[in-house]
């Protein structure tokens, strides 16, 4: 059925593959979420720094 060969480079596809589709759910689930979350903040907090810098001059 299958050579030794063709057995390791099946092997080493799935390999890779799995670790792509783990990379893109991590990828996904926490670093995307985390960096939007991080930039709203940011943009809030300057927002909110530039209505009282406006109020208090």
């Amino acid at each position: 059925m299958f050579d030794f060969d063709q057995y390791l480079g099946f092997l080493a596809f799935l390999t890779i593959l799995t670790i792509g589709f783990w990379l893109m759910m991590l990828l996904l689930m926490f670093i995307v979420p985390y960096w939007l979350g991080g930039n709203l903040i940011e943009l809030w907090k300057e927002k909110r720094e530039a209505r009282r810098a406006k109020r208090d001059a």
